[in-house]
């Protein structure tokens, strides 16, 4: 790995064609996937990739007509220096948010660069061109809010964003809140039937340990191999398959964990109440994301709970 300083004018221009080259794929891969949930801000991204390829065949005819048509490899892994990009671009789905806030990172990085390369070099056609670049990248971010305010006007921006919640709740609150109601629910009648039946603290959170991480565990498989998201939109399958086996085990555990008490009535009435906060909350989830009524879902949750709770009761005392 080299140093920046140690770069010859030959080295310099080879880099500054590799990173064009770079950026102009990267907003190409941004604008791929974001084309079909964000078809404007794709747009946006497009013509932000023909400006760095502009760029770049700019750097190439300067490279030919100084150095030949030989340009060596030179990349920016191998100048030290340099901010390790995390590939972002290789996720799917693409959030607007995340790509946004990586544009400016490129953006201003190669902004640096430029200015820092035209300071170094003693050529004059190369010292022109390079400032000539790093003063079109300062522009560039007023520019490309131009063409954001071209592409994405506050309608589309407010569509986007509505689609962003879309798929933010397909993708996360749907297995989330259904992991969350299984272990929240599910698990309290094997929970409440032991306890009651040995009235033992110890035993008691041993059941409810292995209930909350047994239904986690099935529960993620399940809805990791309901779909592979190809034709749903729900995103990838595993991702969906952690949320909802996380969440199934945490919700189980939540009325488990009081159990490390070891009086045993005290830790039921800890227990009951951690019920009541966890059906809440899930009530809430589901009016906030699921265009539920608060009651109505409120009326849901506790019924189902309470039955449950019941049956573990009720088994736990015969």
């Amino acid at each position: 790995m080299k140093n920046f300083s140690d770069l010859t004018e030959k080295e310099l221009l080879a880099l500054a064609i590799a990173l064009e080259e770079e950026d102009s794929r990267i907003y190409d891969e941004f604008a791929h996937g974001l084309a079909d949930s964000y078809p404007d801000t794709a747009k946006l991204f497009r013509a932000m990739a023909s400006e760095e390829d502009g760029h770049r065949h700019r750097l190439l005819e300067l490279f030919r007509t100084r150095f030949g048509d030989h340009i060596p490899l030179i990349r920016r892994q191998d100048v030290k220096g340099f901010v390790e990009r995390k590939p972002v671009w290789l996720a799917r789905p693409l959030g607007l948010d995340t790509v946004r806030r990586q544009a400016e990172l490129m953006e201003a990085e190669t902004k640096r660069f430029y200015a820092r390369a035209a300071q170094r070099s003693q050529d004059v056609s190369i010292r022109q061109l390079l400032g000539d670049l790093a003063e079109e990248e300062r522009r560039h971010e007023a520019k490309a809010e131009r063409l954001e305010a071209r592409f994405v006007s506050p309608d589309v921006r407010e569509r986007e964003h509505e689609s962003e919640r879309r798929l933010f709740v397909l993708q996360i609150i749907q297995p989330g809140l259904a992991g969350l109601m299984d272990g929240s629910v599910s698990t309290l009648a094997p929970l409440f039937a032991a306890a009651f039946a040995t009235q033992d603290s110890h035993e008691t959170f041993l059941v409810g340990l292995a209930a909350s991480i047994g239904a986690g565990i099935s529960m993620g498989f399940a809805e990791a191999l309901s779909d592979n998201g190809s034709l749903t939109g729900r995103g990838s399958p595993w991702l969906r398959g952690v949320v909802c086996g996380a969440m199934t085990t945490l919700g189980g555990l939540g009325h488990a964990l009081p159990y490390l008490i070891p009086s045993f009535w005290t830790a039921t009435a800890v227990a009951i109440a951690v019920v009541a906060v966890e059906l809440a909350v899930i009530a809430w989830i589901r009016n906030r994301y699921m265009d539920t009524p608060l009651l109505s879902a409120a009326f849901q949750v506790v019924v189902g709970g309470l039955l449950v709770f019941g049956t573990g009761i009720l088994i736990g005392s015969a």
